[in-house]
């Protein structure tokens, strides 16, 4: 266990391709774990400075979810003082944040995005041909068997830009970098949340570590699943994280990303609103030049709730668990 745990933290530290098969590096930081069995490798990615996220981060699986309650029905929210637009909440008297964590919308005639892939078109274009043809090849039964999801046609024709959304009982879009998620919320009339607005949002009213409440409690969050999905599909939790896969993978029957606001129980509650999975689910950027988004992915090993948060991650990388929402000023 100790080995395991001194690799995945040399992995942390090294300056490498969050996804090695796609962007090959070479040199002593680039240190893969042997695997348990040879397979073919998927084909060599494209050259594209783009597809090469830089710092590899290794999220552990944990907590068992417990059986998953029905879709809740919500009781609609009375805004504190009405200043803040009808899919935000207002916190404390003094911005607004998206109550749902963002899904995005082609920014010129609103049509939905795929979330599974990065929002760029020649990125995109690059990564749904890749695993078209290296799906069959992956090393698990999974991963033979799971279908590549099909990008809108419009994403792969022609030219679109993205636009943040907060909407209820959807896929939250994955595959950010920063550029994009700051972008994104731009062209909905927005911006990034700054870390201390973040924080306070996600504890609440009651200003809690936690959403629900100041101890953890497993399950409560969609954080610290029990499995990991790139080991479903591929046998080894470091590798193939721009897989567009990876959010439709499940355990037990039970999908590790959740649909937003399915988790009723991870609702942060201002008045009588609340912003639901700030902990869990997707990481979030936030605006800070340092690189770090906040809270935590529904495989990430973290009980620290409102304070999780990763840093110092360059400004271009993404992988299939970074998402964000959106804050404003009224």
């Amino acid at each position: 266990m100790r080995a395991k745990r001194g690799a995945l933290l040399g992995c942390l530290l090294a300056l490498a391709s969050c996804d090695r098969d796609e962007a090959p590096t070479t040199g002593a930081s680039a240190r893969a774990p042997a695997p348990a069995a040879p397979a073919p490798p998927p084909p060599a990615a494209s050259a594209l400075p783009y597809d090469t996220p830089r710092l590899l981060f290794l999220p552990d699986a944990g907590d068992l979810a417990p059986t998953e309650a029905p879709f809740p029905e919500l009781m609609p929210p009375t805004p504190l003082l009405g200043r803040c637009p009808a899919e935000m909440v207002e916190i404390s008297h003094s911005f607004c944040i998206d109550r749902y964590e963002t899904s995005l919308r082609d920014a010129a005639q609103h049509r939905t995005l795929s979330p599974y892939y990065h929002p760029e078109q020649t990125q995109l274009r690059a990564t749904h041909q890749r695993w078209l043809s290296a799906a069959a090849r992956s090393s698990t039964r999974l991963g033979r068997s799971l279908q590549v999801p099909a990008p809108p046609a419009f994403q792969l024709e022609g030219p679109f830009d993205v636009r943040a959304t907060s909407e209820r009982g959807v896929t939250p879009s994955g595959y950010l970098n920063l550029e994009r998620a700051t972008r994104s919320c731009k062209n909905a009339g927005k911006r990034l949340c700054t870390r201390d607005e973040w924080v306070l949002a996600c504890r609440g009213q009651q200003g809690r570590k936690f959403p629900y409440g100041d101890s953890y409690e497993p399950g409560r969050c969609n954080v610290f699943r029990e499995a990991h999905p790139a080991a479903l599909l591929h046998g080894d939790a470091s590798i193939h994280h721009l897989d567009p896969r990876l959010n439709l993978t499940e355990e037990r029957g039970r999908p590790l990303l959740r649909r937003t606001g399915e988790t009723s129980t991870c609702r942060s509650e201002w008045g009588n609103d609340a912003v639901y999975d700030m902990v869990g689910n997707l990481d979030e950027w936030i605006d800070d030049p340092d690189g770090t988004f906040v809270g935590g992915f529904f495989s990430r090993a973290t009980k620290e709730g409102c304070d999780a948060a990763i840093q110092s991650h360059p400004a271009e990388y993404y992988d299939y668990s970074l998402g964000t929402r959106c804050c404003t000023t009224p």
